[in-house]
C-alpha cells in the first residue's frame, strides 16, 4: 500500500520560484540534468534521442514507430506479458513514444526500486525481442490507427500542408509511415531501426525526485551499459517548398479543414521568443487571440481556430488550422489574409501584449507541477537548445519583451503574400 501511495503522490512537487537545476556528468561522460526533491520518494527520468522517423528511408517509413511501440513486447527472456507483470511488480511506470524528431523515454519509480527498475529498462533498450507474434499484433494496431488517419480530414490537412512544405526530405512524409510501408517492415527493418535510433550521441536526459547527482551518474552508466554510442546519420536541413496559394483535397462532409501558413522562425534563432509572444496574442489557440475574435466571437465561423510556430530540429514553418463549412470557406481565406496584413502592417497593441505577457509568466510555472513534468522539461530544454539558466530568466524574457520589438518580429514573421492553403472538404467560393 505504501508503494501505491507513493506512486499516486508523485504530483505532489511544490511549485517553486526558482528551479535549481544540477549538472551531472557520469563516469563515461553521459550528461544529464536533474533536479533534487527529497519529500517524494520516487525519482521521474527522461531520455530523448534525437533522430525518430526523419532517421528513416521512404520504403521503411514507419520502422522506427513501429520499433518504439514494441520496446515494452518483450526483452531479454520476458515475452509481452512478463515484461509488463515485471513492470508492475515493480510499481514502475514505463513508456516509449517516437515523432518526427525523437525517441522518447519515461520511467517513474520508487526511490527503492530504482537499480531494478534501471535493470529492466536496460533490457527493453538494449535486448528488445522483436517477437514475430509481437510484431503481427502491433502492426496490426498501427495499421488499423492509420486507416483511421486515412479517413480524418486533419490528418490529411497536415499530410497536405507537410507535403508541400518540405517535399521529398523527410519532414515531407507521414512519420508513422504509409499502410504499404508498414505492411512490408520486417524484424530487421525493426533492428536497423532499433540500432539507429537508440544511441548515446543523441540522448538528452532530465531527472527529478528523490535522487543526488552521485547516484543518478551511476544509474545512468547502469542504464547505458551496452548502449552503442553512435546511432544513425542525421538528414539535411529541410527548406520551405510551398508556393503562395490553394490546394484542395476533395473529401465529402458538410465542413471543410483548412491549413494554413508559411516559412517559420528557427528554434534558436535569438528573437525566436519575440515570435512566441507575438503570435500568442494573434493565433494561440485560446479564447482572446485576434483569430479567435474575428472568426469565432464576431463572426461565427468555426468553433475554434489557432496558429503555431512549428519549429522541427531540421525545418519550420508558422502555421495554423480551423473547421468550417464549406460555403464559408471563400470568406475565411479572405479574412486570414486581412488579419495577416494586419499584423505585419500594424503589428499588436501596447494593451495585447501586457495581457499576453501577464497570462504567459502567470502560466509558466503550473508546468512544473510534478517530478514527471520535471523530469520532461529538463530533457525537452537540453533537445531544444535552451540553456540551463533559461527556465528561471525566461518569464523576465517575456516581461522584458518591449512594443518595438514584438512589432518588429510581426513585420518579420507575417508575410500575407507567401500564405499557403491547403482545404480537405468541398469548399465553396475559392478558386
Amino acid at each position: 500500500m505504501k508503494r501505491l501511495i507513493a506512486l499516486f503522490l508523485l504530483v505532489a512537487f511544490p511549485l517553486r520560484a526558482e528551479v535549481d537545476i544540477t549538472p551531472v556528468t557520469s563516469d563515461t561522460a553521459l550528461t544529464a540534468w536533474l533536479v533534487e526533491e527529497r519529500s517524494i520518494p520516487f525519482v521521474s527520468l527522461e531520455l530523448i534521442f534525437a533522430g525518430g522517423a526523419m532517421i528513416e528511408s521512404d520504403d521503411t517509413a514507419g520502422a522506427v514507430n513501429l520499433m518504439t511501440a514494441l520496446l515494452s513486447e518483450g526483452a531479454g527472456d520476458l515475452d509481452a506479458q512478463a515484461f509488463a507483470a515485471r513492470t508492475e511488480e515493480l510499481t514502475a511506470r514505463i513508456s516509449f513514444s517516437a515523432s518526427r524528431d525523437s525517441v522518447s523515454v519515461s520511467a517513474r519509480f520508487l526511490t527503492e526500486d530504482a537499480d531494478a527498475v534501471i535493470d529492466h529498462l536496460r533490457l527493453a533498450l538494449t535486448d528488445p525481442q522483436f517477437d514475430a507474434a509481437a510484431i503481427e499484433r502491433v502492426r496490426g494496431q498501427v495499421l488499423a490507427s492509420l486507416r483511421r488517419d486515412d479517413l480524418n480530414p486533419n490528418t490529411l490537412a497536415s499530410r497536405g500542408f507537410s507535403r508541400a512544405a518540405f517535399g521529398d526530405h523527410p519532414y515531407g512524409r507521414e512519420p508513422n509511415g504509409t499502410p504499404e510501408t508498414v505492411a512490408a517492415l520486417d524484424r530487421d527493418d525493426l533492428l536497423r531501426a532499433h540500432a539507429g535510433a537508440i544511441a548515446r550521441d543523441r540522448v538528452f536526459i532530465g531527472a527529478a525526485g528523490d535522487i543526488g547527482a552521485e547516484d543518478l551518474a551511476a544509474l545512468l552508466d547502469r542504464l547505458f551499459d551496452g548502449i552503442p554510442e553512435t546511432g544513425a546519420d542525421m538528414p539535411e536541413r529541410a527548406d520551405f517548398l510551398a508556393e503562395p496559394g490553394i490546394e484542395v483535397i476533395p473529401f465529402d462532409g458538410p465542413q471543410s479543414v483548412v491549413a494554413f501558413g508559411h516559412a517559420g522562425i528557427a528554434r534558436d534563432d535569438p528573437e525566436f521568443l519575440a515570435a512566441f509572444v507575438v503570435n500568442e496574442v494573434f493565433g494561440g489557440g485560446r479564447f482572446g487571440t485576434r483569430l479567435m475574435r474575428s472568426l469565432r466571437q464576431e463572426r461565427g465561423l468555426t468553433y475554434g481556430i489557432g496558429a503555431f510556430l512549428s519549429a522541427g530540429a531540421l525545418g519550420e514553418s508558422f502555421q495554423g488550422r480551423l473547421s468550417t463549412d464549406n460555403a464559408n470557406v471563400g470568406l475565411v481565406i479572405e479574412l486570414l489574409r486581412e488579419e495577416w496584413t494586419q499584423m505585419a502592417e500594424e503589428g499588436i497593441t501596447a494593451e495585447e501584449l501586457e495581457r499576453v505577457q501577464t497570462f504567459l509568466t502567470g502560466s509558466y510555472p503550473l508546468r512544473f507541477d510534478g517530478n514527471s513534468s520535471i523530469a520532461s522539461i529538463m530533457a525537452s530544454m537540453q533537445f531544444q537548445g535552451f540553456d540551463q539558466d533559461y527556465v528561471n530568466i525566461r518569464n523576465d524574457l517575456i516581461r522584458d519583451l518591449t512594443l518595438d520589438q514584438a512589432n518588429d518580429m510581426a513585420a518579420r514573421l507575417f508575410d500575407p503574400d507567401a500564405l499557403f492553403f491547403v482545404i480537405v472538404g468541398q469548399p465553396v467560393g475559392v478558386n
